[in-house]
C-alpha cells in the first residue's frame, strides 16, 4: 500500500509548506527524512509527486489531481481519531432528548449546534412528547434527559438542572372571542370556551397550569394548535417566541382576561434518572444549558 496515514501526512505537509524543509519543521522532523519519504512514496506509486529542480518541492500534475482525495482522506482520519477518543471518554453513540413541544421554540436546541461541532458523529434525537410522556419515557430509558416544565415535587430517583423559562401568551384569531381589547373575558366565559392544547389522551398530559377551560381541543403539536387557532376554533396558550411576530402583524391577538393577565412565565427544568450515567454528550449539553441560564433574568 502506497499511502499510509504516514505518508498521508507527510505528502500534505510538503503541499501545504512548499518545500521539505517547511514540512520538516511543521513535523518535527530533518529535511532529509521527508524527502526520503516523498521518494518512497513516488517508487511505490512510480510516480513523480514534487519537482526538486529549485529549492522549493513543486507539486507536478499526479500531485494536485491525488491532493482533494489526499485531504478528504485525513479529514476521515482525523475524525477517526477524534471519535475513538471520545468513546473512550463515555461518548454515547445517540444523545436522546424528550421535549414538551411548548420547548422546542426556545433556547434549549441552541446547544445542539455546540454539541454538531463539538462531536460530529454523535447522532442527536429531539421526540416531542407531553409533560407526562416526556418523564415516562425517561423513566423507561428510551430518554436520557427530559426537559419539562417545572412540577411541584419532584421524584426521589430523578435529579434536575433548572434551565430557564419560557414565556405562554395566551392567543387567538382577530375577531374571536376575547380578543377584544375593550371586552375582556370573564372567568365563566373563559371556562366555557374552547381552549386548544398540546397533551396527547387526555388535557392532563399537559401542564395543569395552561388548562383554564372545561370544553378542550387536542394536538400533538404546538404548530397544528397554531392553525386551528388562525382558524378561528378557540384559543391556547402558545411560546411566545413563535407567536410574537404574528401579534405583531396583526395575524393573531392576545386573548384579553379580565382577572389575570394574558401572559404565564413558566420555568423549565432538565430532568434525569440518579442512577443512570449520563454520556459525554449529555453531560456537555447540561454544561451549555448552565451557561445560557447564566445571561436570562434570575428568578424573583
Amino acid at each position: 500500500m502506497a499511502f499510509t496515514s504516514e505518508s498521508l501526512k507527510v505528502f500534505l505537509a510538503v503541499l501545504d509548506g512548499g518545500s521539505f524543509s517547511a514540512a520538516a519543521r511543521k513535523l518535527g522532523r530533518v529535511p532529509s527524512a521527508v524527502s526520503m519519504a516523498i521518494s518512497q512514496l513516488e517508487a511505490e506509486l512510480d510516480m513523480v509527486l514534487f519537482d526538486r529542480s529549485t529549492r522549493k518541492a513543486l507539486p507536478t500534475a499526479a500531485a494536485f489531481a491525488l491532493e482533494p482525495q489526499a485531504r478528504r482522506v485525513a479529514s476521515q482520519l482525523n475524525l477517526l481519531d477524534a471519535h475513538a477518543l471520545q468513546l473512550h471518554q463515555g461518548l454515547e453513540r445517540r444523545l436522546t432528548l424528550a421535549m414538551a413541544p411548548e420547548l422546542q421554540t426556545g433556547a434549549w436546541s441552541r446547544p445542539l449546534a455546540t454539541l454538531a461541532r463539538e462531536f460530529p458523529t454523535l447522532e442527536i434525537e429531539v421526540r416531542s412528547a407531553s409533560q407526562a410522556e416526556a418523564v415516562r419515557m425517561l423513566h423507561e430509558g428510551s430518554v436520557q434527559l427530559a426537559l419539562v416544565f417545572e412540577r411541584p415535587g419532584i421524584d426521589e430517583r430523578e435529579t434536575f438542572l433548572e434551565a430557564g423559562s419560557q414565556l405562554l401568551v395566551a392567543v387567538a384569531a382577530p375577531g374571536s372571542p376575547g380578543a377584544d381589547q375593550d371586552h375582556p373575558l370573564a372567568e365563566e366565559q373563559m371556562s366555557n370556551l374552547r381552549q386548544i392544547i398540546v397533551a396527547t389522551g387526555e388535557p392532563t398530559g399537559s401542564d395543569p397550569r395552561v388548562v383554564l377551560s372545561h370544553r378542550v381541543w387536542l394536538t400533538d403539536s404546538y404548530l397544528a394548535t397554531l392553525d386551528l387557532v388562525q382558524a378561528g376554533l378557540g384559543w391556547a396558550y402558545l411560546p411566545q417566541p413563535l407567536i410574537q411576530p404574528l401579534i405583531a402583524s396583526g395575524a393573531l391577538s392576545e386573548v384579553v382576561f379580565d382577572n389575570m393577565a394574558s401572559r404565564m412565565r413558566l420555568w423549565v427544568d432538565i430532568v434525569w434518572i440518579k442512577n443512570r450515567a449520563l454520556g459525554l454528550g449529555a453531560k456537555r449539553y447540561l454544561e451549555l444549558i448552565r451557561e445560557q441560564v447564566k445571561a436570562e433574568p434570575r428568578r424573583s
